[in-house]
């Protein structure tokens, strides 16, 4: 039971930073006392529907719609005696590394340690809650979801943990989507016992999700027990050069060096498909499918409407054009000339063909190590001055890291391994082979006993 002092607590903390979209208190009608988060404030990303609460997905058109039930890992989190504190502030529908591109009328999370900064994307207000908890003693786990990046970067840019779990092993039904065949449903969270908890909860087949996979699912608490000993961790050699910050690359190494002293066998690797081709593939497939997702939003049968009036194109143009900003119109045109009637072998096809390239070559080099390793974003979080700056394609170019594990579908998880000489955070990114998410709960453990706290 949360008591009402930390509500409150929440709701100021909230008028200051703009964490959530929308804040209230869900709980199980038949509370759980006995239930393994019954302490816990459970906060949820606007993507993910939460029963009778605005859950917009970050964006205008569905700003005032309430879903008729709970996503599958909100019932599953409910039955554990977790309290829902609220929808997390996001990039609309996922479309975005800084949670700036958000819906008319809806804020812009800041950074929980420097109100100037971004929090990160497209699960801002997730992660950025997630350190202002920490910071304020609230005990509480952040529902996030990723696309090509959208747990581990924001996780990265507020120094906390992000896990990104293996397409198919959580739930997504009840996720508003963005792209089918790459969204994900994970936790962030302050520490890696809390990552492991409640990844124990919501992972499982869902007959309700086509895509989810019936798998065993371990204690994964047990993996934070085990020491790295042994374990062979590769180095992906060009994720340390060109376009990263020096700070983040000697920050990082340093971070596996400590897991070297431990006993792990470290070596450079190379993954010249992944690094030449994964942003371009990752971007055209998601555009394409987003473009097909969206298609819905129309202001007949979903989100905001209009007077009807013209014919349907008229009337449709009209809605979308009003309530899709300017990322969500970029994103749906894109891929729908990407996958039009002499473009689609071009392109579309073209990209799948590559993704299946990627992942044969990261399924090779996992015969040979356990884990891939390298920083989680090539920057740490930017002021907002910054990112209105950046072109789209620099935006984009933010991913550069973090699209390969989620085009392939493998689980990664960022690790908080340090600070720049401005006090911001630094996060390291592990990948590991499909299903292995013990991997990186060991490794990440290993890491959070013996970094400095700061």
């Amino acid at each position: 039971m949360i008591e009402e002092k930390t509500l409150k607590q929440i709701e100021k903390l909230n008028n200051e930073y703009h964490q959530f979209n929308t804040l209230c208190h869900v709980q199980n009608k038949h509370e759980n006392k006995s239930g393994k988060l019954k302490k816990y404030a459970i906060s949820v990303k606007d993507a993910i529907c939460v029963k009778d609460i605005n859950s917009s997905a970050g964006g205008a058109m569905l700003k005032e719609y309430k879903p008729l039930f709970h996503a599958t890992v909100v019932e599953k989190l409910l039955a554990e005696g977790a309290i829902i504190i609220g929808k997390t502030a996001q990039d609309a529908n996922g479309f975005g590394s800084f949670s700036v591109n958000v819906g008319e009328g809806l804020s812009i999370p800041l950074h929980p340690l420097d109100k100037t900064r971004s929090c990160g994307g497209s699960s801002g207000g997730a992660a950025g809650f997630t350190k202002l908890a920490e910071i304020n003693q609230i005990s509480h786990i952040a529902l996030g979801e990723s696309t090509g990046g959208s747990i581990a970067a924001p996780a990265s840019f507020c120094g906390v943990y992000g896990l990104t779990p293996t397409y198919g092993l959580v739930s997504r039904y009840g996720l508003m989507d963005y792209a089918n065949s790459l969204d994900k449903i994970g936790p962030i969270a302050s520490s890696t016992k809390e990552i492991a908890l409640c990844l124990s909860i919501i992972a499982g087949y869902d007959e309700k999700d086509s895509t989810s996979v019936n798998v065993k699912i371990p204690d994964y608490e047990l993996s934070l027990h085990k020491p790295v000993k042994g374990m062979k961790i590769g180095i992906i050699n060009k994720c340390f050069g060109e376009g990263v910050d020096k700070e983040i690359a000697v920050c990082v190494m340093s971070a596996i060096d400590l897991l070297k002293k431990q006993g792990a066998i470290i070596e450079e690797v190379s993954l010249p498909t992944v690094t030449k081709y994964a942003l371009e593939t990752y971007y055209l497939l998601a555009m394409c499918e987003a473009s097909t997702n969206l298609a819905k939003y129309c202001g007949i049968r979903y989100g905001a409407h209009e007077k009807l009036e013209g014919n349907f194109n008229e009337y449709f143009s009209k809605v979308r054009d009003k309530y899709f900003n300017k990322e969500e119109k970029r994103r749906i045109l894109i891929g729908t000339f990407a996958r039009m009637a002499g473009y689609r072998d071009a392109y579309y096809i073209k990209a799948a063909q590559v993704r299946t390239l990627i992942i044969a070559e990261y399924k090779n080099i996992f015969k040979k190590f356990d884990l891939l390793v390298c920083p989680t974003m090539p920057i740490t979080a930017p002021t907002f001055k910054e990112i209105e700056k950046l072109t789209p394609l620099q935006n984009y170019m933010m991913d550069i890291m973090t699209v390969g594990p989620n085009l392939a579908g493998l689980p990664h998880i960022s690790c908080p391994t340090g600070e720049n000489k401005k006090k911001m955070p630094i996060g390291t990114m592990f990948i590991a082979d499909h299903f292995q998410e013990e991997k990186l709960l060991q490794v990440a453990s290993a890491l959070e006993k013996n970094i400095p706290k700061k």
